[in-house]
């Protein structure tokens, strides 16, 4: 008998089912999703059928070579994923107070960041930090911040100025950005590089996606009617090689110039004239995580260390977090 204002209790579902339906949405594909939850083909499939038998809709759409996830799959599978990451946290936050920074941790980072400064961050901290499971991923900007929103990263190290709604910063070092030109070039022979310097000559920048094109604004609005030409799906790499073998200039980031990115290349750089174009590289979460205060400590742990170690330029022990 069921009283008034008593509902009865629904079947919900579990944990083990919502795990199975975010690594099937990741993988699309029921074989490789269940090698990721370490179970058989029919464990996962069955437990697909069984959340959509508990759902009353389908979630998923099955042929002999594909699978896509259905339109309120895809909705189920981004609550799953805040549902899976909360729980993770849950059992987590014993083990956190007592051992700050211990588990596992998802870092993203960006491709002008990440090859110049994780070879020699990433063992600092790992020797800091003997219990973290550091999974690193690199990706643009918006993709590593959907991701974070998404649950699915924890940490965005990451250059600004950018708006990143919904998260927090932390300010680690500044980084600033010198012309890289062919030695052959008659830029070469300038002590600083403005504007009109280089209004008959290519200029090459990453793709729009990249913060390292946004970062350079300040200096192409110089150059009115000028066309900059973009690389999509390139890298820095790239662009130097495309310096060395005279086909124009760009902007390199001090970073990367600074772990050897031009080492054994015939490229040259010479400082912006026109006041400097600055980025200042920093950490970002989202606001209101429960890791917060770890963050910070990581912050100010890397901070020290890249002043330190002489990367960057300095940014203020005081530099608030901040809500972005």
């Amino acid at each position: 008998m069921l009283f008034k204002g008593v509902l009865s209790l629904r079947p919900l579902p579990n944990l083990r089912q919502l795990r199975y339906l975010v690594a099937l949405a990741d993988h699309l594909h029921f074989g490789a999703a269940a090698d990721v939850c370490q179970v058989t083909q029919s464990t996962l499939s069955a437990g697909i059928q069984e959340l959509e038998n508990m759902l009353g809709v389908p979630v998923a759409e099955r042929t002999k070579r594909s699978v896509v996830i259905t339109p309120v799959g895809r909705r189920i599978v981004e609550r799953a994923r805040f549902i899976l990451r909360d729980v993770d946290e849950l059992l987590e936050i014993g083990a956190r107070a007592a051992n700050p920074l211990s588990g596992r941790l998802e870092l993203g980072v960006i491709p002008t960041i990440g090859p110049f400064l994780l070879p020699k961050l990433v063992p600092h901290i790992i020797n800091r930090y003997t219990d973290m499971r550091l999974i690193l991923r690199e990706d643009k900007t918006a993709e590593l911040l959907e991701r974070l929103q998404a649950g699915r990263l924890d940490l965005v190290l990451m250059a600004f100025p950018y708006n990143a709604e919904g998260c927090e910063t932390f300010m680690l070092f500044k980084d600033g950005y010198r012309v890289a030109c062919n030695p052959n070039d008659r830029l070469s022979a300038l002590d600083a590089i403005a504007a009109d310097d280089v209004r008959d000559v290519s200029v090459m920048l990453l793709e729009k996606d990249h913060c390292l094109h946004s970062h350079a604004l300040p200096f192409l609005k110089a150059l009115p009617g000028q066309a900059i030409t973009t690389f999509q799906g390139t890298s820095l790499y790239t662009l130097v090689a495309m310096v060395a073998e005279g086909l124009g200039v760009t902007l390199v980031p001090e970073l990367a110039i600074a772990s050897g990115l031009l080492n054994e290349s015939n490229v040259t750089t010479r400082p912006l004239a026109d006041g400097e174009t600055l980025r200042e590289i920093g950490l970002c979460w989202r606001k209101n995580s429960s890791r917060a205060a770890e963050f910070r400590e990581l912050g100010g742990v890397i901070r020290e260390w890249a002043q330190k170690s002489g990367i960057g330029r300095v940014v203020a022990e005081d530099t608030p977090v901040t809500d972005a």
